[in-house]
């Protein structure tokens, strides 16, 4: 009978563990899965990228995800930074098969002037503070200015948008990181405008997110800039769209509220100020059709100042180069085909890729399923038509070698300890949970665990 094949996984969040579990349930072929994770938390976006207060989204991948991670053919390696603490070409003789979940921590740029200033930040990067990410945790935001401007209107933007003005006593009962509560409980804003440079019915969010607004306590939502009528004919999404949208506008309005403004055919031009960030200069825009008869929006000469000292810059994610692979700069993923990582010479045999750094940063959480479906498809017709370089280590050698290049390895009944010391914290303060911020207090939990 053939051993299973052994295959390295690294990353841990949603595109990682769909790609775990749809290695799981095959029946053709057995497996065994090493995880690999830079930090000692598993779950990637689902705890470092969705909302404090979408609870119910990640307590439904947590129980599917923690499912696959407690299987007895899976191990996980936390702590341990693929490329850094282990090179690939080590890896891939450690392994039959090597898949990146790594994800794109990048974002994309406005390319105006003035965006260098200070106060310009990139929203996932203030989505990594308030979510108490390790690497954002530090991090100084600006929130003494009555006005924020967040440019894409997305659902990260949208995101953005509601955690700025969002009452404080609701955020303190989320996992929302304790660093961020205290941040937003002396900010300042009280308007946030969210600039999309197309029409109503062209903007990216999606219909939940944007209900979402519809139920905000104590948030006025303002919509400026465009009309349905630009676009047409209309889908049913966007007529759901446009229903909302009617809904948001006829709200009455209360001085004493926040406001969120979602301000359509605009885009930021300039920013201007002197030590940082004081206005924005908005190009009010128009809507032509291209050769193919597309809608597109296009720069006016009209402009208009907005006076912000907060910037967030929410249009796209963006992968980065990773140590050892192929990279496609100009769409920001490792070169691929289908799942199999490419070179110029080729398939590199028993690589392969999945998730946002193999297709680009677009699509929602489940997206990363049939991503993942397609990736490990390859994986198993490379692995019965004999095609993967078969593993130089057994299992328990791989150990001693990750134990060697990493003392501080995090594993399941570590990142368990962690877990259930988050959550019983949570329960003394009336939350999901308390989250660990910070890798060195996360390493001592488990050590006094063990």
């Amino acid at each position: 009978m053939m051993p299973p094949f052994r295959v390295a996984l690294v990353g841990a969040g949603p595109a990682a563990m769909y790609a775990l579990g749809h290695l799981l349930e095959t029946s053709e072929l057995a497996f065994e899965v090493d995880v690999f994770e830079r930090l000692p938390n598993p779950w990637g976006l689902v705890r470092a990228g969705v909302a404090p207060d979408h609870p119910e989204k990640k307590w439904v991948v947590d129980r599917l995800f923690d499912f696959h991670l407690n299987d007895p053919r899976v191990r996980f390696f936390g702590n341990v930074e693929i490329g850094a603490d282990i090179a690939h070409a080590e890896l891939a003789a450690w392994y039959d098969a090597v898949v990146y979940a790594v994800g794109a921590s990048g974002d994309t740029r406005m390319r105006i002037p003035g965006e260098t200033l200070p106060g310009c930040w990139a929203a996932c990067d203030f989505i990594g503070f308030y979510n108490g990410h390790p690497d954002y945790r530090h991090l100084g935001f600006d929130l003494s200015s009555e006005r924020a401007v967040v440019v894409g209107n997305g659902n990260v933007a949208l995101d953005v948008a509601r955690m700025l003005t969002t009452p404080v006593a609701e955020l303190a009962r989320t996992d929302i990181a304790d660093h961020a509560l205290d941040a937003l409980r002396r900010s300042a804003v009280r308007e946030v405008v969210v600039l999309g440079r197309r029409s109503p019915m062209q903007g990216a969010f999606h219909n939940p997110e944007l209900e979402e607004l519809e139920h905000l306590q104590g948030v006025d939502v303002l919509v400026e800039g465009g009309s349905p009528a630009d676009d047409e004919p209309l889908s049913w999404e966007a007529r759901r769209k446009a229903a909302t949208l009617d809904r948001l506008a006829a709200r009455p309005r209360h001085a004493r509220n926040k406001r969120i403004v979602l301000r359509f055919l605009s885009s930021p031009v300039e920013l201007r100020g002197s030590a940082k960030v004081d206005q924005v200069v908005v190009a009010r825009n128009r809507l032509e059709r291209n050769a193919r008869g597309e809608l597109i929006a296009q720069p006016t000469d009209e402009r208009s100042v907005l006076r912000a000292g907060l910037v967030l810059r929410a249009i796209g994610y963006r992968g980065g180069p990773f140590p050892g692979l192929p990279f496609d700069e100009r769409r920001g993923v490792i070169r691929n085909v289908g799942g199999r990582v490419v070179d110029a010479q080729g398939w590199l045999a028993g690589t392969y890729v999945t998730g946002w750094i193999k297709r680009g940063c677009r699509g929602i959480i489940g997206s990363n399923k049939p991503c993942a479906r397609e990736t490990v498809d390859c994986l198993i017709d490379d692995a019965k038509n004999r095609r993967l370089p078969r593993a130089r280590l057994d299992k328990n050698e791989v150990f001693a070698r990750v134990m060697q290049k990493q003392p501080d390895l995090v594993q399941r009944r570590d990142w368990s300890a962690i877990d259930r010391a988050e959550k019983d914290a949570g329960r003394e303060a009336g939350r999901p949970r308390v989250k660990m911020s910070d890798v060195a207090r996360m390493l001592a939990c488990a050590q006094a665990a063990r």
